[in-house]
């Protein structure tokens, strides 16, 4: 009798600070497993402020950060990627946008939702 294969998640991902509602949103990707730190060498960080971009880069030079914002306030586009993030997505969005955002930015993209990218 076969044995049934499991899906392996390859992409990690996490959420700074932990955010267990959005947690179990992503974990429903097929590809995304949410790691509980930087120990575990996650592809992507999320996150919801911009001064924790240098420190989550600081832990991992080769993480991606994505930063979560409900609107755009100002040049908070610049502001993110003058930090180091690889860019800004909204935070109450579909979790599919999320998901292509998160794949998009382990790849190397620069990922600026269009609804937050500003005039």
């Amino acid at each position: 009798m076969p044995v049934a294969q499991r899906v392996t998640r390859s992409l990690r991902v996490l959420l700074a600070p932990p955010n267990p509602a959005l947690a179990v949103l992503l974990r429903l990707q097929p590809d995304i497993e949410v790691v509980p730190d930087a120990f575990a060498r996650p592809a992507v960080a999320l996150t919801d402020s911009v001064e924790l971009v240098p420190v989550l880069l600081a832990e991992d030079p080769e993480c991606r950060v994505l930063v979560l914002a409900g609107s755009a306030r100002g040049d908070l586009a610049g502001a993110v990627l003058a930090a180091g993030a690889a860019g800004l997505v909204l935070r109450d969005g579909p979790v599919e946008d999320l998901a292509d955002s998160i794949r998009r930015a382990s790849r190397g993209e620069i990922v600026i939702d269009p609804a937050l990218a500003g005039p």
